[in-house]
């Protein structure tokens, strides 16, 4: 158990700037970049992708994941290190999605909508900017509670960055209704406005603190706040409002569930937190990347291995 856990931390070491200015790893480079980062985990299930990808192809076997511990003002002098330095792909977590979009040379549909960026793929004009994360939450959904967003009512919690990727991923998917609440109102219009034509007619917006008697009791509810991480958190909503048949997926994740999927479950609800959307997100990056079929199941297990080993 100990060689396994220093092996881990080998591979999901943190790097800093200072370690990017001198860097020169002589194979592919991935990396992660955000603030603060000690506890992703993405080199571990890419790293644990590409050894197994390595085995059937050997041009991956010089390719490696890597994180970097980058502050928001050193941002840019990390991306034109990176570029310099010919990193293949870019993955990018908080706080960073939404300022790199003024630093990279294109960016994709998908991610324009959403106005953040969580994917970069060097081009020999620039990086090109993508966003994975509302394709792992569909997939995820789809993995773990055995349905499709098409045709179903989705009730959505938050009005941020997260739930905007979610909101349009949605739409995205053909949702039949799309209801948002948040507890600031004045962000919830903001998340609205920003929607426009793409729900209209079929995007309707509350506040968490007054239910309207017309919310749907079943269907699909996303929680895309980040109540839920902790354990005295209050819920965003109350369960029992709704029907049993009522799925749910929680955005956050950690250790032994959260409380909110784990007071679902109680209820006999379906209900999924967002560690499965963390591995289809990664493993989306990885295939675009890498331009091949990519095993997804070995990120998944390798995912689960570190936490199971972390925690005991």
């Amino acid at each position: 158990m100990l060689i396994l856990l220093s092996f881990m931390q080998s591979i999901n070491k943190t790097y800093s700037l200072a370690d990017l200015k001198k860097w020169d790893f002589p194979g592919t480079t991935l990396c992660l970049l955000g603030h603060p980062i000690e506890h992703a985990l993405s080199p571990i299930m890419h790293n644990a992708a590409l050894a197994q990808m390595a085995k059937m192809d050997p041009q991956f076997s010089d390719w490696r994941y890597f994180k970097f511990d980058i502050p928001p003002q050193n941002l840019l002098e990390a991306l034109r290190l990176c570029y310099a330095k010919r990193f293949l792909g870019i993955n990018l977590t908080l706080p960073h999605k939404n300022d790199v979009i003024r630093m990279i040379s294109s960016i994709d549909e998908v991610a324009k909508k959403m106005e953040a960026v969580n994917s970069l793929i060097y081009e020999t004009t620039g990086y090109r900017g993508f966003n994975t994360d509302g394709y792992g939450l569909e997939a995820a959904i789809k993995e773990t509670l055995g349905i499709s967003i098409k045709g179903k009512k989705v009730i959505l919690l938050g009005a941020g960055g997260a739930a905007k990727a979610a909101a349009i991923q949605c739409l995205l998917a053909e949702c039949s209704e799309l209801w948002i609440g948040n507890r600031t109102l004045e962000r919830l219009e903001d998340l609205l406005k920003t929607l426009g034509i793409l729900g209209k007619g079929k995007v309707f917006g509350f506040s968490l603190g007054q239910i309207p008697k017309s919310l749907p009791k079943t269907g699909l509810l996303i929680n895309a706040t980040v109540l839920g991480m902790n354990e005295n958190d209050l819920f965003p909503v109350d369960l029992n409002y709704f029907n049993p048949s009522l799925k749910i997926y929680d955005m956050v994740y950690r250790a032994g569930s959260t409380k909110f999927v784990r007071e679902a479950q109680e209820r006999n609800m379906k209900a999924s937190d967002g560690l499965r959307m963390l591995v289809e997100q990664g493993a989306r990056s990885l295939q675009v990347w890498t331009q091949k079929k990519v095993p997804i199941e070995v990120m998944w297990e390798s995912i689960i291995n570190a936490i199971k080993t972390m925690e005991g």
